[in-house]
């Protein structure tokens, strides 16, 4: 005897079913959305919402202040570095990391000039290479932390140093020592030093450079934290020096050179 109701229809028993087995699915889903780990993405909106907290001025600093784009891996590094519970592996190794971004960004801002090589198929390439006569200068010690990854880089690079302490009963920043490539007067000058606080090293450091004959507008600032008073000091000193840094925040992680030098 056939059936007098539709081979599409569908019997309550199987009606149930398919209804536990989407109730189930569901249930899944739901699961899932709770166990799985938040992405965070750091968009630009998400960037200058963070400097709008920093209570950076934007628009007078926005010329000569070059923050690198955050990204998830860049807040990652700064999170460990700035984490008290780091050990110190793993904050030089981060700090590394975190300095080899700086120094790549740092050359996009060298001179660079066209050129066209032959390739090993016998094509021809436009390319570009660096203009001859750049070098960099660590303000010691912290700044040293930063020449490994400049080297890593540009591998016969000339680098110089200079050392600058506070005096003791003034608590003025003074100049210790200063060694440079002697033709530094003709150079493009990645100054380098990591944490700007106050801002009264790098000036000091700035104003040697200026009187060895450098340009401030030859001198590029390679750091990786700064304040907002730091970075309007340097600034407001020399208006046509470049900084380059990864965060500017009110409160700067000023135990980098201890803890890199295992000196804290």
């Amino acid at each position: 005897m056939e059936a007098d109701f539709p081979l599409s229809t569908i019997m309550p028993c199987q009606n149930t079913q398919q209804q536990q087995q989407q109730q189930q699915q569901q249930l899944g889903n739901s699961e899932r959305s709770h166990t799985l780990p938040k992405q965070v993405r750091f968009t630009a909106t998400a960037a200058a919402a963070s400097a709008a907290a920093s209570s950076v001025e934007p628009e007078p600093l926005a010329a000569q202040l070059k923050l690198l784009p955050m990204n998830d891996q860049i807040r990652e590094l700064q999170t460990i570095i700035r984490d008290k519970t780091t050990s110190r592996g793993d904050f030089v190794f981060c700090a590394d990391r975190l300095i080899r971004l700086v120094v790549e960004e740092g050359l996009n801002q060298l001179p660079y000039t066209e050129c066209t090589v032959t390739t090993p198929t016998g094509h021809k390439y436009d390319g570009v290479k660096f203009e001859k006569g750049n070098c960099g200068v660590s303000i010691m010690r912290s700044g040293e932390a930063m020449e490994q990854g400049l080297r890593d880089c540009c591998r016969s690079i000339r680098i110089g140093k200079i050392l600058i302490q506070s005096d003791e009963e003034t608590q003025r920043a003074k100049v210790y020592y200063a060694k440079f490539p002697p033709d530094i007067y003709r150079r493009k000058v990645l100054l380098m030093y990591p944490i700007l606080s106050t801002g009264n090293t790098v000036i000091e450091a700035v104003k040697v450079l200026i009187e060895h004959g450098v340009q401030p507008n030859h001198i590029i600032l390679l750091s990786l934290f700064s304040t907002p008073h730091g970075a309007k000091s340097i600034i407001e000193e020399f208006p046509e020096i470049t900084i380059l840094a990864t965060e500017v925040h009110p409160v700067a992680p000023t135990h980098f050179g201890q803890k890199y030098f295992g000196t804290d």
